[in-house]
């Protein structure tokens, strides 16, 4: 690979390329090779002009799709860009924090705040992978309680376009003392969605459950 301080002219802006391939091949590179440089860089890079931050983050995200360990240590860095007026680099950073939450509940845990401030006042996406984070931590027996408990938030508030998908990401995590209020919640939530393709999807859910 070549030397760190070379990575940003790997990027697919400084490539002049519209497509994420170059991104996502120098992602497979750096964590192939733990390069904890060219890490930094990426990080570095957040701060400069638009595209070269965008490219940054979807880099580092697919960085921790595959290693989160390897991102862990720039926690702060992401957060602070969590209501950015960047709408990519936003939802980009609420994407690595949730992959940062497979490895290190714990330090995700202490930002939840922050966290769900993102997601109410951010994009679609920021919300998604805020739920995510949430249906994660929800498998921590230390943190399962709160993340429920902002989980059944998020379910009541969501759009109606992103509550089947929620209900079904969800159901695999919700634990035997949380599903009646689960249950409850989509039951109520049911009168609020008009297509029949995504009541159908909710009542599959609420099945699923109740034949448990």
């Amino acid at each position: 690979m070549e030397k760190s301080i070379n990575v940003l002219e790997r990027l697919a802006s400084a490539l002049g390329q519209r497509d994420e391939t170059p991104n996502i091949a120098l992602a497979e590179e750096i964590a192939a090779q733990e390069d904890k440089e060219g890490i930094q860089a990426l990080v570095h890079g957040l701060q400069q002009k638009k595209a070269t931050a965008n490219d940054c983050i979807k880099v580092l995200y697919e960085i921790g799709e595959r290693k989160p360990d390897l991102i862990a240590d720039y926690l702060e860095d992401f957060k602070a860009l969590l209501f950015h007026k960047n709408n990519r680099l936003q939802w980009g950073v609420m994407t690595a924090l949730y992959w940062i939450s497979t490895v290190q509940p714990d330090k995700i845990h202490k930002h939840l705040v922050q966290i769900m401030d993102a997601a109410s006042q951010g994009s679609v996406i920021t919300r998604d992978y805020a739920v995510n984070i949430l249906i994660q931590l929800a498998t921590s027996p230390a943190y399962t309680d709160d993340a429920h408990h902002l989980l059944f938030e998020q379910l009541l508030q969501s759009p109606v376009n992103q509550l089947p998908m929620y209900a079904e990401r969800a159901v695999a995590v919700v634990g035997e003392a949380y599903r009646h209020r689960f249950v409850e919640i989509l039951t109520q939530r049911l009168d609020d969605v008009e297509k029949a393709s995504k009541r159908k999807r909710l009542e599959k859910v609420i099945k699923k459950v109740m034949s448990n």
